[in-house]
This record gives C-alpha cells, structure tokens and sequence, in this order.
C-alpha cells in the first residue's frame, strides 16, 4: 500500500470513491453497483441520442464528472488505469440506449477499443444503433506506421463530449453526432509534459524518476514515460515546447480560432495552472491565433502526476456555438 494517500485499501479505491461521488451528487448521477457504470439520475427523453464513454479510473473527473445535461447520459470506469469490461459496457449502454441509438466515445488505447467494439457488437445483435467516436490526439504518439496502435486519446475528449452532447440535446441524429465527434478529433491535438510521476495506489514506488532539473516530455495519462527528458526551465519554455509542435501540426495560423485546454494532471496547483495558461494564451497572440475558449483545471488526470497537457482544438463559429451550450455536470457546469 502507498503511503501517504487518503484511502482505505487498494483494491476498494474505485468503489469508494464512485459511492462517494453519488452520495456528493444525487440530483446529477446514479451508480450501479454490479456491474459497474454510472449514469444520469434523470434520463433523457426516448428521442435523444446517448453518449456513453468510459475508461480506467484515476483520470478524474474524467469520465464519471462529465455526467449530466449537456454531456455524457453514462460512464463506465474500470480500475485505476485500466479498461472497463465489455460486460459493464454492454450494461452501461443497454441503460441509456433508446430508439434514437448510442455513441459510444472511445479514448484510443487497446483495451478501450477492443471492450467498446465487443460491446457494441453485442447491442446491435439486439437491434440498438451504436456508432464509435476515437478520440486519437496525443501528438507525443504520432507515428508513421500503419500498423501501429496510433496515438493516444487524452484530453481532447472533453471537447469531444462537451459538444457531441451539446448537439445530442439539441436533438441532432446518431450519425450526426458521430459525424461531428470524428470532426472534433481531426482538428485536436494535445501534448503534456511531467515535473514528477504519479504513484499507483497498491504501489510504494511512483512510476518513473526524475531528477530536479529533469522534465519528462510527451507523458500518458496511466504514468507512461515520455517521448524524452528536457532540462526544467520556466513556465513559458516548457509551455513552448509544447504548444509549438501542436500549433504546427494542427496547421493553425494567423487568423484562425482554437479553443485551448489547459489540464493539470492530478497534483499541480492552479497558480501553476493559470500562469501555463497564460503563456498559452500570449503565445497563441504573438502568432495571431485567436483564442476563442479556455479551459482551465484538472479535468484528464494521471492520478497524483505533476505536470500539465495543453490541448488545441481548431475551431470555427459553430463549435463555439456547441461549446458555449448550457452543461449541468459535477466537473463542468455553465
């Protein structure tokens, strides 16, 4: 057991905290016990497409604090930095899937896929439309080969379900749902980076080591390595470091729009946050990128990791519009 971390014992972490997340948050979402999924208190109506995601846990708020109006109608977690099962997935969806039909949004990591892909098999044997959004933007991933894994699916998934569920209570179709989610991922890419490592809760030993004047650059959400060390510097160096390869890669230029998502990964405090904000935000202006959104806060976490991942998301006039929608969720509301 890890010391030094608010628990009981590892093996009830997920348990114990998704009880106390309904218990903090009755009037938003409900938890089924067995198997294990969490979904709206009040159900939407029969005529609106449901967004269902899910994942390992130990990256919240995300997927369980996105529940609620205006995002997701279910979340499955599994355990912490692990893929949730088929079964409770199957589960998940047969609960909030109704005639208008299911989007499932899929973070791209082997597991996810391969358990929303049963799941989704199994459903559409009895008649329920599923269709399947990947969210692949971790750019420290990019790779040339075809058959390869491909990039990871990190924070861009906020976006993804902000407006996916934006236009689902707007009534839009399944496969217009869809059909805007796989929009969102092409025109998302994100970077982090890692002043310390995260520490499982059944280890003593955090996941990698670095020295003082170290940074791990292009990190994962489950306490993966980076892509490679660089020397610590300031707030507005390592921002650079990785706003300018996704500022390049995205292709985004002087005169267009994004909307920037800056996300502490478990355990950076937001005066840290906001000063990496605002290095994204004068950087984006001397290039003469127009910052349209921000959001700010620990909203994709990698447990107690210090660190933070910046993302950009390309926008035009009717994503601001689907992101601006109203939202009632424990991690998001306006």
């Amino acid at each position: 057991m890890s010391a030094r971390k608010l628990l009981n014992k590892p093996l009830d972490v997920v348990d114990e905290a998704l009880e106390g997340l309904e218990l903090a948050h009755p009037g938003l979402l409900r938890w089924n016990r067995d198997p294990s999924y969490v979904r709206r208190a009040r159900p939407a109506g029969p005529d609106k497409v449901a967004l269902v995601s899910g994942g390992g846990s130990g990256h919240e708020p995300l997927h369980t604090g996105f529940i609620g109006t205006g995002m997701l109608d279910a979340a499955v977690p599994g355990a912490v930095f692990a893929s949730p099962t088929a079964d409770q997935i199957i589960a998940a969806t047969q609960a909030v899937g109704r005639a208008a039909g299911v989007v499932h949004v899929v973070k791209n990591y082997t597991g996810d896929v391969l358990n929303f892909q049963i799941a989704a098999e199994c459903v559409a044997d009895e008649g329920l439309h599923v269709e399947r959004v990947l969210v692949d933007d971790d750019l420290a991933t990019d790779s040339d080969l075809a058959d390869g894994p491909g990039r990871r699916g990190t924070a861009a998934v906020i976006a993804v379900e902000k407006m996916c569920g934006a236009a689902a209570e707007r009534g839009a179709g399944i496969r217009e749902v869809a059909a805007l989610g796989r929009t969102i991922v092409t025109r998302s890419r994100t970077m982090a980076f890692a002043l310390a490592a995260c520490t499982h809760p059944d280890q003593e030993q955090p996941s990698f080591e670095l020295a003082d004047y170290e940074v791990e650059m292009g990190v994962g959400i489950h306490g993966e390595r980076g892509r490679e060390r660089a020397p610590f510097g300031t707030a507005d160096d390592l921002v650079d470091s990785v706003l300018t390869p996704i500022v390049e890669t995205l292709g985004v230029a002087r005169g267009h729009s994004v909307l920037a998502i800056t996300n502490g990964l478990g355990s950076t405090h937001p005066l840290e946050l906001h000063i990496a904000h605002r290095a994204v935000a004068l950087q984006l202006a001397a290039r003469g990128i127009h910052l349209a959104r921000s959001l700010v806060g620990p909203y994709v976490t990698a447990l107690d990791m210090a660190g933070c991942s910046i993302t950009l998301v390309h926008v035009n006039d009717d994503l601001v519009t689907l992101w601006d929608e109203p939202v009632r969720t424990p991690a998001l509301t306006w």
